[in-house]
């Protein structure tokens, strides 16, 4: 039979309009099951899941019963989890444990820790599955972005005694609960984890042959206590899929997958912006209006009392100094510019805090580099502003050196509060990236304006 001429299967993104919106809507309405089976079939969990953030609870909570558990599970899971919490809220203790059921028992975790205490204990209680109500409880009780915390229960491993064929009837009886097996496994009778064996070596591996002879020693793993940076830290060095996870005396506890530290970089990563930014709750655009408000008045109120502080600070000198028009009109200059070094140089610092895969930089040598740094931009940014002022009306030569000058001090102390605030928050085990919002720019505010001022006391 000659080979029929067939297309390539190109995936078409799928685009959610009003008009399908609609028609899902009224499918639910009438309860035409059939047709909302028959739709939902045609697309993948994550379109339905953003379906799902444009209906109401109810409407919501009908489409998804009536779709086969796995996949309502998955959709679920894809939710974030503020909105996961919201909608769960539609479901009973029972129907939620018909999904925690089938779940990894990472993304179950993920979803019990969300719900009130008694729920969540009423939910592991409903769980038919026991093995899964054994792997959620015990991995409960670790913190959420410890490796604990990120690792799931299912894997796949053999006993450094076995044959292959023996393995191989062993990985067919486990592999039904583990969704991407790329490695097995290799555990002493203590389960102490011992390495690893790739699926080709066992296919390939001769007649007779015995785990022992084909097992690869050299295997990476990180400890329940690691931090869920380090897990991502070790992953990317050594290009991970998956990492096991030990106790502390090396007893195989589970793995952690490259998915869940993909989502743990991107959580701890919009943590970071929002706290550079000075939002100090993990929010989105269509959270509540007093949520929102809440989450950012903290640092605008500190900026506020910095910008007081400034103002008193200019009201006083100006009093002793007699602050001219063109004296004063160099006052944003100098505070702008010292707020964008600040910025700057926390940035860096806080990017390279982040960076765990060189070796960790003595602070001597740092502020070395950070000094010579400063130093040539401040030299640079004094000759712009130099002749800059000079073009300023009213403003004369002596005060374009009063200028230079103390664009000169600010760019070099704000280089140096810019490194040091974020290297000392680390220190207290604080979040750095909290240094490079409102408070490097108010702080240098304060000191800019006080240089400044100073130096027209001083010099003029």
């Amino acid at each position: 039979m000659e080979p029929t001429n067939q297309q390539p299967f190109e995936l078409t993104p799928f685009e959610l309009t009003k008009e399908y919106l609609e028609k899902i809507q009224t499918a639910i309405n009438q309860q035409e099951n059939e047709l909302i089976i028959a739709e939902m079939g045609e697309l993948y969990p994550a379109d339905i899941t953003n379906i799902l953030y444009e209906l109401e609870g109810e409407e919501a909570h009908y489409l998804v019963r009536l779709l086969d558990k796995k996949l309502g599970a998955e959709i679920i899971t894809n939710l974030d989890a503020d909105d996961r919490k919201k909608f769960l809220k539609n479901f009973t203790a029972m129907e939620i444990a018909e999904y925690v059921d089938v779940l990894d028992s990472d993304d179950a975790v993920d979803i019990l820790n969300e719900q009130p205490k008694d729920i969540s204990e009423d939910i592991i209680g409903l769980l038919k599955d026991r093995e899964q109500a054994r792997f959620v409880n015990d991995l409960m009780h670790y913190d959420e972005d410890s490796a604990g915390g990120l690792m799931q229960k299912e894997l796949i491993k053999i006993n450094i005694k076995q044959s292959i064929t023996e393995c191989i009837e062993e990985i067919r009886r486990q592999a039904e609960d583990v969704e991407n097996v790329s490695s097995v496994y290799v555990v002493d009778d203590e389960s102490i984890l011992l390495g690893r064996v790739s699926l080709k070596k066992i296919i390939l591996a001769k007649r007779g042959a015995r785990v022992a002879d084909i097992y690869d020693e050299n295997i990476v793993s990180v400890k329940t206590t690691a931090k869920g940076e380090e897990v991502a830290d070790v992953m990317q060095k050594y290009d991970l899929e998956a990492v096991p996870v030990v106790n502390i005396q090396g007893r195989l506890l589970g793995r952690i997958t490259i998915d869940d530290v993909v989502d743990f970089i991107t959580e701890s990563a919009q943590e970071d912006v929002q706290a550079m930014t000075g939002i100090s709750e993990d929010v989105e655009e269509d959270d509540s209006v007093w949520r929102l408000v809440r989450s950012r008045l903290p640092w605008l109120i500190v900026g506020m009392f910095g910008s007081f502080l400034a103002a008193k600070l200019i009201a006083s000198l100006g009093n002793i100094i007699q602050i001219t028009a063109t004296v004063s009109a160099f006052i944003p200059l100098i505070g702008s510019t010292g707020g964008n070094v600040g910025i700057q140089s926390s940035s860096l610092i806080v990017q390279s805090l982040a960076d765990k895969s060189g070796i960790d930089i003595p602070l001597s040598e740092r502020l070395w580099k950070v000094l010579k740094v400063a130093l040539l931009n401040a030299v640079l940014a004094g000759v712009v502003a130099f002749f800059g002022s000079l073009a300023v009306d009213g403003a004369d030569v002596d005060l374009s050196l009063t200028v230079s000058l103390s664009l000169f001090s600010v760019v070099l102390l704000a280089s140096f509060m810019g490194t040091l605030t974020p290297l000392a928050l680390n220190r207290f085990n604080i979040n750095p990236a909290i240094a490079s919002g409102p408070f490097i720019t108010t702080t240098n505010d304060l000191l800019g304006y006080g240089v400044y001022l100073l130096i027209v006391y001083l010099l003029m």
